[in-house]
């Protein structure tokens, strides 16, 4: 024993003289891992799909550096399904088993370096949500082996990369969100065919690209790629507070047809809107504030049934406020603020007095808190132009009143009828 410790010593001292910090962490971590592995045998599991993410556990705890709720002291003996933020249930492959099935991190403001050699690692995963902590680095293309994952939440931390391109691999996912993070980059349209993906926040980050390249348009394709969509169940899709930039692509509709909240504020769009913006007649939100875009509001948005919020403040449109928008049947907020439409008639100003329609910051005569004569006029001084402006007058669905076609399911790419 004696000279064992004289050995330990020695090799200690030439650590000490030529690389410390390198030796001495292998060392360590060497120690460590046996350390983990000798609790473990003394340990007695319920079951040993726990035995074998208990050292997992253990590792992912030492790197922690931060712990302000005291989470981790109860990360202790064998109990796992007991360890707070950790739950128990019966894995799919065998139902009188237990295993580590689901992990909630939500606000326990943890401090680590990286998930890597711990989230990509439990065999038996299906939740992971780690909301509001301070988890950092990359997400490890591991991730796309663990076969029962179907939620991640990694939403307000400090990742940084690219898109985790493992996620496409990734047949069992539904819900999926990075918001609130540092990723940078470009997004891979294959995202937005996923089958089954029903839930996608990918909000406040750096991403930066145009928007037609995640949503591509190619006319010969589109009914090919609306068949393969039609079954898809993508319901929520946040890409607000980015930077994507260029024109809101007409195959909008194609891609997102299900899509009940489509939030795209605060990046760099621009251009005029599509026309094909009616055929989202499932979206209930619809937010494309604060961008750089132009051009008349088109008559397909009053298609919009089931739309209760549009907002359209922050941009650069022109042109009168359609009344068919107004009519809307379950309309509960629509701002057009800070752009430069030039007029309303009697249905929208009837939403004015309702609080339902904020014009403020336009050209409306007559309407109070409106641009001066002079903001208007150096805005109009510039000729503007928008490619296919007869659709803007087109109604793609049947609306009382403002239609004289009857009424008849239609693909985004027929051609519409005009409003009478």
């Amino acid at each position: 024993m004696q000279m064992i410790i004289i050995f330990i010593f020695k090799l200690i001292v030439i650590v000490a003289v030529f690389h410390p910090s390198k030796i001495l962490g292998e060392l360590t971590s060497i120690v460590d891992g046996n350390a983990v592995e000798a609790i473990r045998n003394k340990l007695t599991f319920v079951d040993q799909r726990l035995a074998v993410v208990y050292p997992l556990i253990q590792t992912f705890k030492k790197s922690i550096t931060s712990d302000p709720q005291n989470i981790t002291g109860s990360w202790v003996g064998s109990d796992i399904c007991n360890y707070k933020g950790f739950y128990c249930d019966n894995p799919p492959d065998n139902k009188t088993a237990t295993a580590l099935a689901s992990i909630d991190f939500n606000g326990f403001h943890l401090k680590a370096p990286t998930l890597d050699g711990f989230l990509d690692l439990l065999p038996d995963l299906a939740l992971f949500h780690a909301n509001s902590n301070f988890f950092s680095g990359t997400i490890s293309p591991n991730i796309a082996k663990l076969p029962y994952l179907y939620e991640i939440d990694l939403s307000n931390n400090l990742f940084t990369g690219t898109f985790p391109i493992a996620i496409l691999g990734m047949r069992t996912l539904s819900f999926l969100d990075i918001r609130f993070n540092s990723f940078t980059g470009s997004i891979p349209p294959q995202l937005f065919t996923k089958q089954d993906l029903d839930i996608l926040f990918l909000n406040n980050n750096d991403f930066i690209q145009q928007l037609a390249e995640i949503l591509p348009v190619d006319q010969k394709q589109e009914r090919k790629l609306a068949e393969i969509l039609g079954t898809s169940h993508l319901f929520y899709l946040t890409l607000a507070n980015n930077k994507f930039f260029g024109p809101i692509p007409r195959s909008i509709a194609t891609y997102f047809s299900s899509v009940s909240e489509v939030l795209l504020l605060n990046n760099m769009l621009s251009g005029c809107l599509p026309y094909e913006l009616g055929f989202l007649t499932e979206t209930v939100v619809f937010d494309v504030g604060n961008n750089l875009l132009t051009g008349p509001l088109p008559f397909s948005l009053g298609c919009m049934k089931k739309a209760e919020v549009i907002n359209f403040a922050g941009n650069l449109l022109y042109g009168g406020v359609p009344e068919v928008l107004c009519a809307m049947d379950n309309l509960a907020n629509l701002s057009l603020s800070d752009n430069y439409l030039t007029s309303v008639g009697p249905v929208c100003r009837g939403l004015i007095k309702k609080g339902v329609l904020d014009v403020r910051n336009n050209c409306i005569m007559g309407q109070p808190d409106q641009r001066s004569v002079v903001e208007c006029s150096v805005f109009f001084s510039k000729p503007r132009y928008c490619s296919y402006r007869p659709t803007y007058r087109y109604l793609p669905c049947w609306v009382p009143h403002f239609s004289g076609s009857p009424p008849s399911p239609m693909a985004p790419s027929e051609p519409a009828p005009a409003p009478v």
